[in-house]
């Protein structure tokens, strides 16, 4: 009997599919504006850095909520420029380290752990994501973290009881991503540092 399909990432797939097309065509346009002259007011910039931010995310959650399988890749460069593309002019900075060609599994699981970390870091920081060898490790530093201990439960405990909204899903996702990927996560939380490995 074949492996049940996970809806959830299905529907993140289509999702992310059906508007990544439009998100593309309206920056296009607003290409094509600034190129025949079109005066470069403060209402077209912000038209084009919106653009270019909602691009970004919906990269950002393809990979992180869309479908992934077992012999999918992805190339570091994509991942980077999706990072960057993402944090531009945030208050998060992410820097990534890894081999030039990944799993999009990990990858994702990566993204989903991102997600966690940026969570907590509300107020900004620096996240740094590194693999060694089978292992990755994140680190989350900031000057302030905002930690809620039953949504970190989650990640390891899944049956922990905890009011997750769709702003939390991320935390919901982790523990059948590791189990997918037969991993183990270890987190380590600190008043300004958190570490996350699997």
């Amino acid at each position: 009997m074949s492996e049940k399909p996970d809806l959830a990432s299905l529907i993140g797939s289509r999702i992310c599919h059906d508007l990544i097309s439009p998100i593309g065509a309206i920056g296009n346009g607003v290409e094509l504006l600034m190129m025949e002259g079109a005066m470069q007011s403060p209402e077209l910039a912000l038209i084009a850095e919106s653009v270019a931010n909602a691009n970004a995310r919906i990269r950002f959650f393809r990979v992180a909520f869309g479908a992934a399988h077992g012999d999918q890749r992805i190339a570091k460069s994509e991942v980077q420029s999706i990072l960057a593309d993402m944090t531009r002019g945030g208050r998060l900075t992410v820097g990534w380290t890894s081999a030039a060609d990944l799993s999009r599994r990990e990858v994702r699981l990566a993204f989903l752990l991102l997600q966690c970390l940026e969570t907590a870091m509300a107020y900004g920081g620096r996240v740094t994501v590194e693999q060694a060898a089978t292992r990755w490790i994140m680190t989350g530093e900031a000057a302030r973290l905002k930690i809620d201990p039953a949504l970190w439960e989650v990640l390891t405990e899944p049956r922990a009881p905890a009011e997750i909204g769709a702003g939390q899903v991320h935390f919901a996702l982790v523990p059948d991503e590791l189990q997918r990927q037969s991993r183990r996560l270890i987190t380590e939380l600190r008043d300004t540092a958190i570490r996350l490995s699997f």
